[in-house]
């Protein structure tokens, strides 16, 4: 049977590996040898040139700018606040669609998953599935 102690441990460790992964992408995002990847838009725009053709060679691949590494997760609210047209513009289709998919799944499955855990576990431990020690 698992315990509380068990459950604790698999939700912290998932918890961490994605907060790294996370942290990893946002660090990632802001090198400038990744800006084709996560910026292609822009480049078929004319908006950025490409970082490897002029500067420094160090700074062609490492960030230097550490204002920047402080507001590295500032996307998020402004992604989640943009409008779909001006996100359509931005990012893609595919980007505005998967975005509305994503929130509609967290306004369906986050009331869900309270309802069922506030049912579940108490039925778990009544029936002694689920042990507090």
């Amino acid at each position: 049977m698992a315990t509380l102690a068990d459950i604790g441990v698999a939700a912290a460790i998932n918890i961490i590996s994605a907060l790294i992964f996370l942290l990893l992408f946002a660090i990632l995002r802001i090198q400038p040898f990744n800006d084709r990847v996560y910026f292609p838009k822009w480049y078929l725009k004319g908006l950025r040139s490409n970082p490897l053709n002029s500067g420094a060679f160090v700074s062609k691949i490492v960030n230097f700018d550490f204002r920047s590494y402080i507001r590295f997760l500032n996307w998020i609210p402004a992604a989640l606040h943009m409008p779909e047209p001006e996100l359509i513009d931005h990012a893609g289709l595919d980007s505005a669609v998967y975005l509305r998919i994503y929130l509609i799944g967290i306004k369906i499955f986050f009331p869900i998953a309270i309802l069922s855990w506030s049912i579940l576990v108490p039925v778990n431990l009544t029936s002694h599935g689920l042990q507090l020690a």
